[in-house]
């Protein structure tokens, strides 16, 4: 007999929800639509249309990739991270909720300010903060970096996506090393560089260890392996009166706040995620 989209809907989110998948609606729809090569708000207009079986397979199948804990955005090849579409693969982290902050308080540092600000992404992932802040600072220019080729492909295709080409490049380099030459100057850093601690890594959900990267992940012994480097080496680049913002894990903005003081930076304090959670330092530079 023939199904719908809507009976291919409904079967998915009852598995889902049957796996325990919390959000097994709207990653019913996810899926659903993805399949069907749809936007969401399409699906939904079609869903009393027929489908052919092909399709309520290929449903069926990305379904079962999804109660095996494969995270539905590398199922779907999509995501949306602070009100921007984007690319997703595996060969970079899917975007969190968390990480808005730092793309919110980029966002506010420059609100009332003329001019063509020049910003620096450090281990840009899938490009999803130097995108997030293309998109909404029409003015600024961001240059992502990442010593991953895989990661900066990704990067590229989300730059196109969202019509930022010739405003944000990539750059691969190494966060661990001094930046390249000719890489001129910058008014903000804003680095999401891991800050896992190493041991930890095996108490992450099964969804996170067993698909995401885990160099995008491990921070080393207390998270800061490359945090380190970030702040002492990259600081070079900023401007007089530049700003640094860094993700940080849980309990790690007091030890951060000294590595930023011990290199020179002022002004330092640490914003909160919605948890409540110290999740980002800010801090500004001042030459001497």
């Amino acid at each position: 007999m023939a199904k719908t989209y809507n009976d291919i809907y409904i079967m998915a989110r009852k598995q889902l929800k049957e796996a325990g998948i919390e959000a097994y609606s709207l990653e019913a729809r996810l899926i659903v639509s993805q399949a069907a090569g749809k936007t969401m708000e399409k699906l939904m207009r079609d869903l009393n249309l027929y489908a052919s079986d092909e399709f309520a397979v290929q449903v069926q199948q990305m379904v079962d990739r999804r109660m095996t804990g494969e995270p539905v955005a590398y199922i779907t090849g999509q995501w949306e991270f602070y009100g921007v579409p984007l690319y997703i693969t595996r060969d970079a982290l899917i975007p969190r909720t968390d990480t808005e902050v730092l793309v919110k308080a980029a966002v506010t540092l420059f609100e009332n300010r003329n001019g063509t600000p020049r910003i620096l992404d450090l281990c840009a992932g899938s490009g999803c903060v130097g995108a997030a802040m293309g998109v909404h600072m029409p003015g600024a220019k961001v240059v992502m970096v990442d010593n991953s080729l895989k990661a900066l492909s990704l990067c590229r295709k989300n730059i196109h996506l969202n019509n930022l080409d010739g405003r944000v490049i990539c750059v691969h380099a190494d966060v661990t090393e001094k930046p390249p030459l000719l890489l001129g100057v910058f008014d903000l850093i804003t680095c999401n560089a891991p800050y896992i601690p190493t041991a930890e890594l095996e108490t992450l959900d099964p969804s996170v260890k067993d698909y995401e990267p885990i160099a995008a992940l491990d921070g080393g012994e207390d998270g800061l392996d490359i945090i380190r480097p970030v702040i002492r080496l990259w600081k070079t680049v900023l401007k007089d009166n530049g700003v640094i913002m860094l993700e940080i894990g849980e309990g790690q903005a007091p030890a951060v706040e000294a590595l930023l003081k011990q290199a020179g930076f002022i002004n330092i304090h640490a914003l909160q995620d919605t948890g409540g959670t110290d999740r980002v330092m800010v801090a500004r530079i001042r030459r001497p």
